[in-house]
C-alpha cells in the first residue's frame, strides 16, 4: 500500500531543451509522504529535449515514465495531453508542462493534504508567478483571490483561460475521470478542464505562490496563436464556440455569464483593433465600468 501511486504528474514537452531539466527537477524536489510518478510525453522535439528527459530517465526509471513520438501528434490534430491521461496511475493528477516549473518543494503535499480532507473538492489551484523566458525575471503574479477561496463555476468561466496558471492544477482522476466532448473539441486544454472541475464538485483555490508560469517562450503554443490581433481574433472565436457546447452541455444554466464572457471577450478584440467607436455599443459600454477594465485592458491590447 505504501508504494501505490498517490499523485501522477502530466508533463508534455516540444522543443523546452531549454527548460524541461528545470520543469523535472521542480518535481523531483517535491517532499511527499506519498509515491508520485512523473508521465512525460515528448512530441517528436526536433533539438535536445528527448535527450535530456532519457538521461532523467536512466536516474530516476521508477518515477519519470516517458513516451518518445517519432512522429508530432499535435500537428496532426491528436490531444496530446490524452496519451498521459490513459496510462496515469494516480488517485490525483497535477499538471506541469515542460517550459513551466514549481517552485515550492511542499506544494503537492499541501494540494494532497487539502483533497484528502475535502472529498467534494474536484480540483486544487494556488497562485503562480508569470516569469519571462528571455529575461528569466518575474513579470507578473497570477493571483485570483488574496486569501484561500471555493470558485463558483460561474466565476471560472468568467475568469478566463488564465484565472489559473495550468501548472497549479491538481484534480480528483474519480471525479474527473472522463473528458467531455467540449474538452476534447477544445483547442487549448486548461480553460476547459478548469471549467470541468468546477462542474464536477468544489474547486479550491490556495493563496500561496507555488509554480512559476513561463511567457515569451518562442515557439509555445501562446506565442504561435495570439501573436497578432488576427489570431487572436480566431482564438476568442474557438473560445466561444467552445463555450456554446458548454451552454448545451449544461442545458444552459450558465447562459448568462457565458453571453457575458464572449460580449467581454469580443469587447477587447475590439480594443485591440482601436475600435474605439464600436466598443461603445450598447452590451459592450458596460465593461468601461468594471474594475478589472482597468487592470487588464492595457495586458490585452499589448499582447
Amino acid at each position: 500500500m505504501a508504494n501505490k501511486i498517490m499523485v501522477s504528474i502530466e508533463c508534455t514537452s516540444y522543443n523546452h531543451e531549454n527548460f524541461i531539466a528545470e520543469a523535472l527537477d521542480s518535481m523531483l524536489m517535491q517532499r511527499t509522504n506519498f509515491t508520485y510518478e512523473i508521465l512525460i510525453h515528448d512530441d517528436a522535439s526536433t533539438d535536445r529535449t528527448a535527450k535530456i528527459i532519457k538521461s532523467y530517465e536512466q536516474k530516476y526509471p521508477d518515477i519519470i515514465k516517458p513516451i518518445y513520438q517519432t512522429e508530432n501528434q499535435y500537428s496532426k490534430g491528436v490531444l496530446v495531453e490524452e496519451f498521459n491521461l490513459e496510462r496515469a496511475k494516480g488517485k490525483y493528477l497535477a499538471v506541469c508542462e515542460g517550459d513551466d516549473y514549481w517552485t515550492d518543494p511542499d506544494k503537492l503535499q499541501k494540494q494532497v493534504d487539502y483533497m484528502e480532507t475535502h472529498p467534494q473538492c474536484s480540483m486544487c489551484v494556488h497562485a503562480a508567478e508569470r516569469v519571462s523566458a528571455v529575461t528569466k525575471k518575474p513579470v507578473s503574479v497570477m493571483r485570483p483571490s488574496h486569501k484561500n477561496k471555493i470558485f463558483s463555476v460561474e466565476e471560472v468561466i468568467e475568469g478566463g483561460g488564465d484565472l489559473f496558471a495550468t501548472n497549479s492544477i491538481l484534480y480528483s482522476r474519480e471525479k474527473i475521470s472522463e473528458m467531455p466532448d467540449f474538452y476534447l473539441n477544445a483547442t487549448v486544454g486548461d480553460y476547459p478542464l478548469v471549467i470541468w472541475g468546477a462542474l464536477n464538485g468544489t474547486l479550491c483555490y490556495i493563496d500561496q505562490n507555488m509554480s512559476a508560469y513561463r511567457v515569451d517562450v518562442k515557439g509555445s503554443w501562446t506565442s504561435v496563436q495570439v501573436s497578432d490581433v488576427a489570431k487572436k481574433q480566431k482564438h476568442l472565436q474557438e473560445v466561444a464556440e467552445m463555450l456554446d457546447e458548454i451552454n448545451a452541455f449544461t442545458n444552459y444554466k450558465y447562459n448568462c455569464v457565458i453571453s457575458r464572457t464572449k460580449n467581454r471577450d469580443r469587447f477587447y478584440i475590439l480594443l485591440k483593433q482601436m475600435k474605439i467607436k464600436e466598443t461603445m455599443k450598447r452590451g459592450y459600454r458596460q465593461f468601461y465600468m468594471k474594475p478589472e477594465f482597468f487592470k487588464r485592458v492595457f495586458k490585452r491590447i499589448t499582447i
